[in-house]
């Protein structure tokens, strides 16, 4: 009935005007018509519902693609904010249990104070991590590549970094404890820490009992310096002063090599001290540039003299061409103190722009630092190794001698020769 009026009335006709059903016809029509909007707009508001459903879940993982987004871009602004700069470190480190401060890019064997190094300054944000990966992208040098177990309280590396927000302690955070960064300064855009250094100070700390002469049987803990062997002491390492071929004391390098001729401006032994019940002194060098185990040689050399294992004529002999067996002291005590940039200060250092590289507000920090690390790594070293005892028994098979056999030697190596790991490089092509 409801179909057939439908139909009527979408054809244009009317109903009788007499009663019948026909006279209900229109509320009919009206409640169809009403029921027709209602699934209608209860469809579009299913629709609709289901739209905003779809909606937010893709919201969702667009607020977090956004905030991924936003994210990365917070970096690049930071970056932009933050441009790279160049800067000099000043670190201080404990170099027991690394094999140097030089970073060999690639074996893992050996571990380095570098290795530690460029991995806080990429977990800190101050380079990329490509720039771990290849050192020169940030244009990284060391003033002095320290042998296997050296220390450092003065040690300058140059490079490019982002100038981050408490830089030095965001570093510092990413490091173990027994390497430190110390101090922190702009310097101008070419620097280079290694071809601008003039000179290196090292110091070299040594029970004195090393001192003793060979055929006295020396307790380890009742000896002393006296003044006389103190004063023996000064009197050879003073006979280093000055420009020497010093080929004797390093290895590839023969008495042609030019690059083994190296200039000492300062070389003594300070007054001896007492610690954990051993007498200690510390020998100060100063140096333009030193090769590869030259100092400790310089050193073995005066001890095996005043000892009475070689004449002091020995010295001078070893500047010759002749090949010297010099013996070479335990690296155990050996310290790079601090190096020099006298020519750049004058040239830089008051231009109003830059900082003179000097180091006094750090002063404190240093000698904190050697007290906390440096020193006992020495002493508790020697007392439980015994480096220095195990040398010296070593001094008796040396052929303190010349060798004509040791000359036709020292010439092959003199070919291609150069620095090993350990040596500043300066003046040489090694780097």
């Amino acid at each position: 009935m409801l179909r057939c009026g439908l139909s009527l009335v979408s054809r244009g006709l009317s109903a009788p005007a007499s009663g019948g059903p026909w006279r209900r016809l229109p509320s009919v029509v009206t409640m169809a018509e009403d029921w027709k909007a209602a699934v209608a707009s209860q469809t579009k508001r299913l629709n609709s519902s289901s739209e905003v459903v779809e909606r937010l879940e893709e919201n969702g993982h667009q607020v977090k693609r956004l905030k991924k987004d936003a994210d990365e871009e917070d970096v690049e602004d930071q970056s932009k904010k933050t441009p790279k700069r160049k800067i000099v470190l000043l670190m201080a480190y404990s170099g027991k249990g690394y094999h140097g401060m030089q970073r060999n890019v690639g074996s893992s064997q050996f571990k380095t104070i570098e290795d530690d190094l460029v991995s806080a300054l990429v977990q800190s944000g101050c380079i990329p991590e490509n720039h771990g990966e290849d050192m020169k992208k940030m244009s990284f040098q060391r003033c002095a590549r320290t042998d296997k177990g050296v220390s450092a309280a003065g040690q300058i590396v140059s490079l490019k970094v982002r100038l981050i927000d408490d830089i030095l302690e965001k570093i510092n955070n990413h490091l173990p404890s027994h390497i430190r960064i110390l101090g922190l300064k702009r310097v101008t855009g070419g620097f280079n820490s290694k071809n601008k250094c003039d000179a290196r100070t090292y110091s070299y700390m040594l029970p004195t009992f090393a001192f003793a002469p060979k055929d006295h049987d020396v307790q380890e803990e009742v000896y002393r310096l006296d003044k006389e062997t103190l004063k023996k002491v000064n009197e050879l390492l003073a006979s280093y002063k000055g420009t020497h071929n010093f080929h004797n004391f390093t290895s590839q390098k023969g008495p042609k090599d030019p690059s083994a001729k190296r200039y000492i401006m300062e070389m003594q032994c300070g007054e001896p001290f007492m610690r954990e019940n051993i007498e200690f002194a510390v020998i100060k060098v100063k140096g333009q540039s030193f090769m590869m185990h030259q100092i400790r040689k310089m050193i073995g050399l005066v001890i095996a003299v005043v000892k009475g294992y070689a004449d002091e004529s020995i010295i001078e002999r070893s500047w010759g061409e002749e090949k010297v067996d010099v013996p070479k002291a335990p690296g155990l005590g050996l310290v790079l103190e601090r190096v020099h940039f006298e020519k750049y200060n004058r040239r830089f250092g008051n231009d109003g722009l830059h900082e003179p590289l000097e180091w006094a507000e750090e002063e404190e920090k240093i000698a904190v630092f050697k007290e906390q690390y440096i020193y006992p790594t020495i002493i508790n070293t020697e007392r439980e190794e015994k480096s220095m005892v195990n040398w010296l028994n070593t001094l008796s098979i040396h052929d303190f001698s010349s060798s004509a056999a040791g000359i036709q030697a020292s010439n092959k190596t003199s070919k291609g020769s150069s620095d090993l790991e350990g040596s500043d490089g300066c003046g040489d092509d090694s780097d």
